[in-house]
This record gives C-alpha cells, sequence and structure tokens, in this order.
C-alpha cells in the first residue's frame, strides 16, 4: 500500500498502448472494407471477420483482404 498516484507502470504503459493501437488498427480495416468494393459477398465476410475476431480479423485482412479488392479503372 505504499504505491503513490505518481508511480508509473512500464507494464501497464505498454498493455495501454497495444490496446489503443488495436482499436486504431480495427477501426482502419473496418473503414478501409466499408470504403471498397469487393467481389461478390467477400465486403460481408471481411467485415464479419474484422468484428467478430477483432484482432486476428483485423490482420488476416491486412495481410490477405487488401489484395482482393476491385482494382476500379
Amino acid at each position: 500500500m505504499d504505491k503513490t498516484i505518481n508511480d508509473f507502470s512500464i507494464g501497464l504503459f505498454i498493455c495501454q498502448a497495444l490496446i489503443l493501437l488495436s482499436i486504431g488498427l480495427w477501426i482502419y480495416c473496418l473503414l478501409d472494407i466499408i470504403k471498397n468494393k469487393f467481389a461478390q459477398n467477400d465486403k460481408i465476410i471481411w467485415i464479419l471477420a474484422v468484428i467478430l475476431i477483432p484482432f486476428i480479423g483485423s490482420l488476416l485482412y491486412l495481410f490477405i483482404g487488401k489484395n482482393e479488392k476491385l482494382k476500379l479503372n
């Protein structure tokens, strides 16, 4: 109980930073999916993947889904 409000915990800081980065990545992926066109039902599938499994779904979208976007001329 010797802790004061001025104590700084690096572990807590890292955890909070990772949570904020994860939320930012999640929002970026959702906005990118909504703005772009995909073939058939791929857009719905990616939205569900990102919403239901946020961190893993976002990473999968970045590595796989971004390549599946339709190119508009």
